[in-house]
This record gives C-alpha cells, structure tokens and sequence, in this order.
C-alpha cells in the first residue's frame, strides 16, 4: 500500500480521541444522513407518483375513447384495435342519478361497467355475477356497488335496497337495486360521486340495448400512453377520440407532478449541505495538520504526495458515509413498505400509509452522483497545499 494511504488511515482512525477522529466522524455523519435522505426521498415520491397514478388508471383505464362530440356511441360490435401495448379495451356508459334510503337522499354518478370485468377497489361484499359473455342472464340487472364512504354517510347497510331516480327525456324514472358490495378508492372525488352497476342496466334504462359513452383502454406498460394515444386514434373512425387519461383529468395528475419538482429541490438542498459539510470539514483537517504538511514539504515531499494524503482521508469519509447512507436508506424504505408505520390522512393525499416504490438504478446513481460531486469537492481545499511555506508551517501551532 502507499505511504499516502497509510498515513490518511493512521490519521483518520487513531484509537485515542482527537480533534481529527471527531470531524471525520461527523463527516460521515453527515454525509449518510443526506445520502439516506435523497434515498428515502426518492422512494417516497416514487412510491406516491405511481400509487396515485396506479388508482386513476384502475378505475378509468389509461386511455379513454369517446365521440368527438361527446354524444353517446354505438357498441355493435365492440371496438377492435390491433395496438401490441393495449391489454383490454372496456365500454362504459354514465348516468347521472339521485339515490334514495329511507329518508335520504344523494347526488350521484352511475357508472356502468360489463359484468365480466372485475369491480375495482372492492374491499367488501362481493363483485357482480361471474356471466359469460352470450349469458342472457338478468342477476346483475338490479344489483349496485357503491363507495364506503357513501354507505357511511347515508348508513347503508350491505344487501339493503336502495332506489335510483333518473331523468329521461322530462320524465323521472326508478330503479330499485341491491347493495351487493362496497368499494374503496381513496380518491374522495370518485368515492364521493360514483356507484357502479351493470352497463346493461342504464341500457336498458335508456331502451338503448347497445349504446354505450365511451371506452375504457388499459395498457400493458404506464410508459407508453401518450404513444400509443396517438396510434389508437391512427386507428379509430373520424367521429372518435382517444384522449389520455392524464389530460382528461390533469388536475390530479399535475398535483402528481409537483412532487417531481419538490424532490428535485429536496435533493438540490441537500446536496448543496452535504458540499458544504464536506469542504468545511477537509478544510478543518488541513488547518489541524499544517505542521505534519510543512514537515513533509520540508523533508521532500511533493504537492501531489501531500494532497493524496487528505484524498486518501475525504475517500474513507465519502464511501463510509455513502456506505452507511445507503444501508439506513434501503432499510428504512424496506422497513416502510413491509409494514407500513407511518400513515398519512388519505383525505389529503389520496393514500392511508406513506407508499415506497425503489429503482435500484436511482440508488446507483445517488451513490454515483455523491461520490463525483464528493471528490470534486474535495480537490478544492486540496489547491491551498502549494500555497503553504513550509518554514512558516512548521513554526504554526
């Protein structure tokens, strides 16, 4: 090993207590608790963009197709699009309702979904009859599954009745349903506004057998919607539209995106501490050791033999402290999303318990970004070496 090494370890990590042995492990210090932060930071903003994203997606699909005059459409047929990246396509249709138990009553929105698909969010009762496809079967007909939050509000109890008044063509018409399950998005505008039932129903209700409001497109990979946006509506007759779901509802989704710029400020910020932290410290280590540099100097030693030495030193600060970063940011980020400890007030933020999503390649590029931007830091303090006299160092106390 070469004597700057040895010099810098012998300095660094000497048993007995010194002024040096407590900067450099408060450099350390610091340094893991920043390279933890922008870990822990990063994965909790990763894990709220796609958790809330992950809600919007599953109950409106990625892509939403309608009339370009946002009249009803026809589903004879269903709609066949060739796209790879496209996993299902689903017709919808929406109603407006007032919904009725005993003595209340409540705005609503009716979204009518096939019996095939699963209902999303459903955390109690159970979804609509499994039928097949060409199954003239009428269970679903009078069945409804609303949100918790509405069954709280009005005391609804699971398998009670309720009535649904609609208004079709100056005429109030009703339907009497079943509460068969209840579902729970987090999103309060959705659990608010919506119930759900069988497309059929609002069909029927409507003496349309195949008139639906639009189609709901799920795709196979989150990364592609605004491409495959544009080559689905390549394809679709000219009186449709594919609209993705990120500009059909941007309010949500540019609330996401201001989680992007707090991240990037909160990383900027601590960066900027950890730079600081770091000269200062190096700094401090030189001033402690003017007299072993102009003794050196004096003996012989060039610039570069003297500044490897205080490389060496910043070297076990930087990976010790993006060592011990790392390890206290992965663990607490596995910690989180294993048990989920800390909890949020889902009113606010869409979500109960703080959610956790890690890209290993985020994780390698803070450990490589910190260990560039440490060692850049460090070659400053290092250029006033050649600037000592080494008959006034030995002499400085």
């Amino acid at each position: 090993m070469s004597t700057p090494f040895d010099i810098a370890k012998k300095i660094s990590f000497q048993k007995q207590k010194s002024y040096t042995r407590f900067i450099v492990r408060l450099s350390i210090a610091a340094t893991s608790i920043s390279v933890a932060a922008i870990i822990i930071t990063l994965s909790i903003v990763n894990g709220f963009q796609e958790s809330i994203s992950e809600k919007v997606y599953k109950f409106w699909g990625h892509i939403r197709i309608g009339s370009v005059s946002g009249l009803p459409i026809q589903n004879e047929q269903g709609l066949q699009l060739k796209n790879a990246t496209i996993e299902s396509v689903t017709p919808f249709a929406i109603q407006s309702s007032v919904l009725s138990y005993k003595q209340d009553i409540e705005g609503v929105v009716v979204k009518g979904i096939p019996t095939l698909k699963n209902t999303p969010f459903l955390i109690k009762g159970k979804s609509f009859e499994p039928l097949q496809a060409n199954d003239s079967d009428k269970r679903n007909s009078n069945t409804i599954i609303i949100s918790d939050a509405l069954a709280a509000k009005l005391n609804i109890p699971l398998d009670s009745s309720i009535r649904l008044y609609f208004m079709n063509n100056g005429s109030v018409q009703q339907r009497k349903m079943k509460v068969i399950g209840w579902y729970h998005s987090g999103i309060e505008e959705y659990d608010r506004q919506f119930v759900m039932t069988d497309i059929k129903m609002l069909q029927q209700l409507n003496q349309t057998e195949n008139q639906i409001d639009g189609y709901s497109v799920q795709l196979k990979d989150n990364g592609t919607i605004a491409s495959t946006t544009d080559e689905i509506q390549t394809e679709l007759p000219k009186n449709l539209v594919a609209t993705s779901i990120t500009d059909y509802y941007p309010q949500i989704f540019d609330w996401i995106n201001v989680q992007t710029v707090n991240r990037n400020v909160i990383i900027t910020i601590l960066l900027i501490i950890a730079i600081v932290n770091l000269l200062t410290c190096l700094f401090i280590l030189m001033l402690e050791r003017v007299n072993m540099i102009g003794t050196l100097t004096a003996l012989g030693a060039s610039n570069h033999f003297v500044r490897s030495i205080f490389l060496y030193q910043a070297s076990f600060i930087c990976w010790i402290g993006i060592g011990l970063g790392t390890f206290i940011g992965v663990g607490f980020s596995l910690l989180q999303k294993q048990f989920g400890w800390i909890q949020l007030d889902e009113t606010a933020y869409f979500i109960k318990t703080m959610p956790i999503k890690m890209y290993p390649s985020q994780i390698l590029l803070v450990i490589i970004g910190t260990a560039v931007v440490s060692y850049l830091s460090f070659l400053i303090p290092t250029l006033w070496i050649k600037k000592i006299n080494p008959a006034k160092a030995i002499k400085f106390d």
